[in-house]
């Protein structure tokens, strides 16, 4: 029996999840029943079949009778704007996909819930740890599902990308202490031009002319995964004037001693050894358009890896935190919706 899926905010992560679970060779094992989007049909299909960063829809995208046509089969479209403006139990939706990043607290998500849901996956952290039961990076801890959890988070782009890489620093060397630097492309949040968009004032500036800091809580995301680093994690985020892929400038100290050889090669080892595909490890020269559409959650590109001394280390990168992220968020529905019985 597959998986009935639906997704609620069809924006950039809600159609590439939809994108990447028709890619997936897994895509028999689910079903998508819903989406709920306040946008019309009609923007929705075009947004479908035509993406400026990922490229035209591989299928046939059609607009039914309240519903989208996608290769022929029809998914029922709601406009709603509150989590129990849909009736989900009506639908039959085994597992909700929260794309709209608009609820991260526990009694918001628990409204979902109580409209019929019987599970639900975030595209972002959960406010808080107690928000969720689970904050899952696949690859790292997704077998802690037991599929009994109601709410699970997928993490965020971010937390995906550098998680893994810090994980077998710390196995190789011990990690002291480590400074994360996120080089991030624009997103919705940001004005074309300068104008009253955000309360945050950095975020009223124009994205495309500037690179413009703004607050990130990558910080406490890795410190939920990797909870024994509490106290020596921090983070800054810098928005950059392009539209996908980004990357994390990471510095760390380590407890033991060692030279850029011996990371390259563990990182390498580590990479080719992982067996899921997260990860890809490069020493090619690339600019980040050569990652667009990666389907990685991160790429270590060793050719920028540097040292001062023998403990301060620097290593570069890369995802692309749309596709990479969706496609995560397919592996981590795949496995809960394999442990749900």
């Amino acid at each position: 029996m597959s998986l009935r899926i639906a997704i609620n905010g069809y924006g950039r992560i809600g159609r590439c999840f939809l994108r990447a679970l028709l890619a997936s060779p897994m895509r028999e094992g689910f079903s998508v029943v819903a989406i709920n989007e306040p946008a019309d049909l009609d923007s929705m299909a075009y947004l479908t079949r035509f993406d400026s960063t990922h490229g035209c829809f591989p299928g046939t995208v059609e607009v039914g009778e309240g519903c989208l046509r996608i290769d022929g089969k029809d998914i029922p479209v709601f406009h709603a704007d509150t989590p129990e403006g849909v009736d989900w139990g009506k639908i039959g939706v085994d597992l909700l996909v929260e794309a709209s990043g608009r609820y991260s607290y526990r009694p918001e998500l628990q409204r979902f819930l109580d409209a019929g849901c019987r599970r639900l996956l975030l595209s972002h952290p959960g406010h808080s740890a107690g928000d969720v039961e689970q904050t899952i990076v696949f690859g790292m801890n997704h077998e802690l599902l037991s599929g009994a959890e109601r709410i699970v988070s997928a993490a965020s782009c971010t937390t995906n990308a550098i998680v893994p890489v810090l994980s077998i620093l710390d196995e190789a060397y011990g990690l002291d202490h480590a400074m994360l630097t996120t080089l991030h492309s624009v997103m919705n949040d940001q004005p074309l031009i300068d104008g009253y968009h955000h309360t945050d004032l950095h975020r009223t500036r124009s994205a495309m002319q500037s690179m413009i800091p703004v607050s990130t809580g990558l910080a406490r995301g890795v410190q939920r995964l990797l909870p024994h680093l509490a106290g020596r994690i921090e983070a800054k985020a810098i928005r950059v004037p392009v539209v996908n892929v980004s990357a994390i400038d990471l510095m760390v100290t380590l407890k033991r001693g060692t030279d850029a050889a011996d990371v390259k090669a563990r990182l390498r080892a580590a990479v080719e050894g992982q067996g899921s595909g997260r990860m890809a490890y490069t020493d090619e020269p690339h600019a980040s358009i050569d990652f667009n559409h990666s389907p990685h959650s991160a790429i270590v590109d060793c050719g920028q890896t540097r040292m001062s001394g023998d403990r301060l280390l620097n290593l570069l990168v890369w995802f692309d935190n749309e596709w990479g992220f969706a496609n995560r968020m397919v592996d981590v529905a795949a496995f809960w919706g394999s442990r749900m019985g």
